[in-house]
Formats: C-alpha cells, structure tokens, sequence
C-alpha cells in the first residue's frame, strides 16, 4: 500500500468544524487503502510562546479528538512526534541542505514574521519548513494530505530529497501533495466570507468540537445572515445561509438543493434551529468519546506510546541509511 503522513499541531484545547471535514475527515477515509502516519506535531508548537501544562494537555486532547473523529490505532499509525527524537536528527539534515534565501522564501514565515517583525520571530518559525520535510521524508511518504496553503512546503520536500538522492544516492522517496480538495468548505459563522480559523482571536463564529452541546447550540442561533427570508445557496449575495447550508449538506448528507427546497417559504430562525440541531447531534458521541478517552488517560498514552514505537522503527531505519550514505559513521 501506498503511504500517507500528515499532522496537526496541539495548538489549541478543541479541533473545530473546519478542522475536521476540511482535513481530519479524509484523514479517516484514506486509511482504507493505505499505510496511514498521522503524527501530533507537538515540537512544532514550540515555535511560539508555550505553557508546558497547556501543551500537555492539548497534546492529549488532540489525540483523543483524533481517535474519537475516526483515526483507527488498528488502520493507522498514530504517534507524537516528540517521541520520535529521529525527527530532529533529520532535521538537522534537512537545515543543512537548505539555502538561505530558500527558506527565506517561504510565504508562511514571512506572513507571520511581518506581524510581530523579524527580531521577536522564532529561528524555529524560520527553520520549521526543513523539520516538515524531516517529518515527511522519515518515513517515505508517497502521499502528504495537505490544504493548498502548504503546497510549497511540499516542494521545497521534494527539492530537498531530490538534493540529497543526487548528491549522496537514493535515500528518499519523493512525496506528492495529496491537496485536500472538499466542497465543505466552512467559514467562521460570524464572519462568512472568512475561512473558520482560530487564528483571527474572535471565537464566537467557531464552531469548536469540544464546545458543550449548549455553547455550540448557541453560536449557531446567533450566526451571521443576509438580507432577506430565503434560504437559498449564493455566496456572493448570501454568504451567511451559504455557509449554513455547506454545514448542514456536509454533516447531514443531504443535498443542498433538497435543503433549499426543505426550507423554500420558512424564515431563517427555523433553518438555523436545525442547523445547529444537526451539529450538535452529530458532535455529540464525538466529543463523549474524546472525553472517555482522556478521562482513562493510561490507556491513551498506551495507544501513544504504541503508535510511537511503531514510527521510530521505520524512522529509524531512514536515519541509518541517511548517516550511511552521508558519511557519517555508525
């Protein structure tokens, strides 16, 4: 089977809607097929100010929503990264391959280093490209399912393993993006014409999976809507109801032109009542299920230290051929 790798930061205590069918929700399908690494990556957290207790806990709670939304411990592997020190050993490969100007290039550290200015930016943040490539290349991913804002992440992997192939002999295996393709696409609900994202600091258009059935019940009850009574998928004129019916179609499995037709002559308070019915009925056994697991927290961290233990096996036998063909000696 071929190999998919992918990870997610413990950045945060909840995975919200747009986490899950934007990115985790595939994750889930593509274990039918493949050899599936999805990896909690915990030590790239570390490139912004971090409380230890937090990222403790947020490193449990994103495992626990991982296998509670449908990662199989049986289907997949599933590990954190920081248990896996060949991470960092390949790393510095990687740091070592790269040129300057390279990683200068990378649109992602200059739009976040142009909001707090280059000298309170993180060496980390600037290198975090080369420890994705290590991430990637350690375990000789075929496929990466990634949204399009990290394709070039993805090529600069590609450059850096074809780099090293060429000058020190076939070592890596080439990894192809896997872009992350959903007609659910969901924005914040506050916000509709913006991509649902904690990063904005405004919470209350977030729908969070690890929200009280009443939080989230609440949020959608006051979501932004349009002028008018009809319910009717128009982004440009109607982007708050679009955005509802994406939600509700991709949750409930129902169309939306047969939602459309469900509501034609109703008022928007009845189609947001079901809206937030379908979401809070469908988060329900999730969040239960997250929360069983890290109430019985030795037998998530078995599950942890398993998925960890598999990693580092075949991590290391990367490293090992890696050191060899470089030189260095065993």
């Amino acid at each position: 089977m071929k190999r998919v790798l992918s990870g997610i930061q413990p950045t945060s205590d909840s995975f919200h809607l747009g986490n899950y069918l934007g990115a985790v929700k595939q994750w889930v399908e593509l274990q039918d097929g493949h050899d599936a690494f999805y990896c909690i990556v915990d030590l790239h957290a570390l490139t912004i100010e971090t409380d230890p207790a937090l990222l403790r806990k947020r490193t449990l709670a994103s495992a626990a929503q991982l296998l509670a939304l449908g990662i199989s411990p049986e289907k997949s592997t599933l590990f954190v990264q920081s248990q896996v020190p060949q991470h960092n050993q390949l790393g510095w490969i990687m740091e070592c391959l790269t040129g300057f100007g390279e990683a200068s290039r990378m649109t992602q550290f200059k739009d976040k280093s142009s909001k707090v200015g280059a000298d309170s930016s993180r060496v980390g943040l600037f290198t975090y490209p080369m420890l994705q490539a290590a991430d990637i290349l350690l375990y000789q991913a075929h496929f990466v399912p990634v949204g399009e804002d990290q394709r070039q992440h993805i090529e600069l992997t590609r450059d850096l393993a074809g780099r090293f192939n060429s000058r020190y002999g076939q070592t890596f295996q080439l990894p192809e993006a896997y872009i992350l393709k959903t007609a659910a696409k969901i924005n914040d609900i506050q916000e509709p014409t913006s991509k649902m994202s904690k990063s904005s600091g405004a919470v209350a258009g977030v729908i969070e999976i690890m929200d009280a059935p009443e939080v989230n019940l609440k949020k959608i009850r006051s979501a932004m809507t349009d002028a008018g009574r009809e319910v009717k998928y128009d982004m440009a004129e109607k982007p708050g109801i679009s955005n509802l019916l994406t939600i509700h179609s991709a949750l409930s499995g129902q169309t939306i032109a047969n939602l459309e037709n469900e509501f034609a002559g109703k008022g928007y308070g009845d189609f947001k009542a079901a809206v937030a019915d379908v979401v809070v009925e469908y988060l329900r056994p999730i969040r239960a299920k997250a929360m069983e697991l890290l109430e019985d927290e030795k037998h998530l961290l078995d599950i942890l230290h398993s998925g960890s233990a598999k990693a580092r096996t075949v991590a290391q036998e990367t490293i090992e051929t890696t050191y060899k063909n470089l030189g260095v000696v065993l």
